[in-house]
């Protein structure tokens, strides 16, 4: 094998060759022998210097959006699928909305109603619209009969669910519950505790037995009754707190055992629960009673314009509420809107994350797009060459894809202000844009970054490991004309290029030889 490696120098087609590349680099590098000395040797030369930051980065869409829903529910419809192209504005999902936009068409009428009635204002009353007007205001009427009724049923039933939480749940541990000086059935680790839960409950048979008196009253002070109910199933809830806090204490013994405790531990969860329910029963159906009530004032409000006829006044209020009506309208289309993901921006889908039926999240990401509009190039830049690069600067981008042949011209586009900290290493992410679009560029390729910082063209230069420095003084070696003298010579030096050369700004003129490197023989 040596023989065979050796053997290829003696022929002249490997001679030649080797003998031209040689004497092509004795062009710039040459080398001396003398007094024991051997230098590298380099003439100063006028150079184009080109200092460049080279950096990986990677291929990002100019913009990429990620699509949810605003609300939760199920899927309706989708409408597009991975690769597909979309305008902006187009449906890509859609959930069950059915009752909104029936909330939507209602809404919608209601506008149109007040609308109506600002014409007949503005018009005069006919008998037909007073007709009309006392038709509305019977059915308001109605509907405040319609939620008292139901709210007196829900006082019923707070003191049902209330009845049965103290005197089925609880009493199940109290001795002589209804009587003047119950008392729990077993020991409690809190003593302090166990007294207030036993005085409690006498307080609170007390008031079960008052409560339950009062019904006969309840139509005749509807708001009372209320506030009665209210206060009484908000002390029964208390109660029950505290008795679910002591029944957490207990542990088995020889007279309670884990089965008897777990089941007053449910039977108690189960009233707190029962009791919260009827507490909100409550709240709700005094809220459409008051809903109910306003439509009827509104009614009877109507009624009596009808009848005395509209002084400008009036009619600047039927034409706020007609302003109402079609707020409520856009209120009602803002909720649909939440339940349709539109695509904000001409893209291509790239990812599609539920079929019809599925339930989906509220804000979870169910369509990305990426913008048709082009690409860019993101990269981090270290603290050390941070300096050197500068909006507008430009850059050559090869990318692994295609090879290093295969070059895109691209600018600085933006420089992030803020540090971010890779590798404990402090970089600052550069955005560069492409030169132009071309259809070969995808999201995601690994990018090579060379970016120009800085440019000066025909300025003598000399290689960077030339310079040597001295007391803060920079300096290169010259040897001279005989071959053998060697003179020091100070520099101011420019800018340093990315290929190892470095400007010369005064020190030394063109073609003096400049020693690179020296060794002793």
């Amino acid at each position: 094998m040596k023989s065979r490696f050796f053997s290829s120098f003696k022929r002249p087609r490997v001679i030649i060759p080797l003998l031209i590349i040689i004497l092509g680099a004795g062009g710039y590098f040459t080398f001396f022998r003398g007094n024991g000395v051997a230098y590298e040797v380099v003439p100063a030369r006028i150079l184009d210097i080109r200092q460049e930051v080279s950096v990986t980065g990677r291929v990002e869409p100019i913009e990429s959006v990620d699509l949810a829903f605003e609300k939760g529910g199920r899927v309706r419809a989708v409408n597009v699928k991975v690769g597909d192209r979309v305008l902006a504005g187009a449906i890509l999902m859609s959930l069950d909305n059915a009752d909104l936009f029936a909330d939507r068409d209602q809404a919608d009428a209601d506008r149109k109603a007040q609308q109506a009635l600002l014409d007949q204002y503005r018009r005069g009353t006919r008998p037909e619209e007073l007709a009309i007007s006392e038709a509305k205001v019977k059915s308001a009427k109605s509907a405040v009969g319609d939620a008292a009724s139901n709210l007196i049923d829900k006082i019923s039933d707070a003191y049902t669910k209330s009845d049965d939480a103290i005197r089925n749940k609880v009493d199940q541990f109290f001795l002589a519950p209804r009587g003047t000086n119950p008392q729990i059935a077993f020991s409690l680790p809190d003593s302090k505790l166990k007294s207030e839960l036993e005085q409690e409950r006498f307080a609170i048979e007390k008031m079960l037995v008052s409560w339950s008196a009062s019904f006969a009253a309840t139509e005749a002070d509807i708001l009372g009754s209320l506030l009665e109910a209210k206060e009484n199933a908000a002390r029964v809830r208390a109660f029950l707190d505290k008795a679910a806090l002591a029944l957490s204490t207990l542990t088995p013994s020889g007279s309670l055992s884990q089965t008897t405790i777990d089941g007053y531990r449910t039977d108690v969860s189960s009233a707190r629960t029962s009791v919260n329910t009827a507490l909100t029963n409550l709240t709700s159906a005094e809220e459409k009673l008051r809903i109910a009530e306003a439509n009827l004032t509104i009614a009877e409000r109507e009624l009596e314009l009808s009848r005395a006829g509209k002084i400008p006044e009036e009619i600047a209020a039927q034409e706020a509420r007609v302003l109402q009506a079609e707020a409520k309208v856009r209120s009602a289309e803002a909720a649909i809107a939440k339940t349709l993901i539109r695509a904000p921006i001409n893209g291509i889908v790239t990812e599609e994350n539920t079929d019809p039926g599925e339930t989906a999240a509220a804000n979870t990401v169910m369509v990305k797009l990426l913008s048709a509009s082009g690409f860019k190039v993101e990269s981090f830049v270290p603290e050390v060459d941070i300096a050197k690069v500068k909006e507008g600067n430009a850059a050559s981008i090869t990318l692994d894809a295609y090879g290093s042949d295969e070059v895109f011209e691209a600018r600085v586009a933006l420089i992030d202000p803020r540090e971010t900290i890779i590798d404990g290493v402090a970089t600052y992410k550069v955005t560069f844009d492409f030169g132009k679009k071309d259809e070969r560029i995808r999201a995601g390729m690994t990018a090579n970054v060379d970016i120009l910082a800085e440019k000066k063209e025909g300025v003598l230069a000399v290689p960077l490991r030339a310079i040597k420095t001295k007391n803060g003084t920079k300096y290169v070696e010259i040897l001279g004309a005989d071959g053998k003298t060697i003179l020091s010579a100070e520099v101011e030096t420019g800018l340093k290029g990315s290929d190892g050369n470095i400007e010369i700004v005064s020190g030394i003129t063109e073609g003096q030889s400049v020693i690179v490197f020296s060794k002793s023989e």
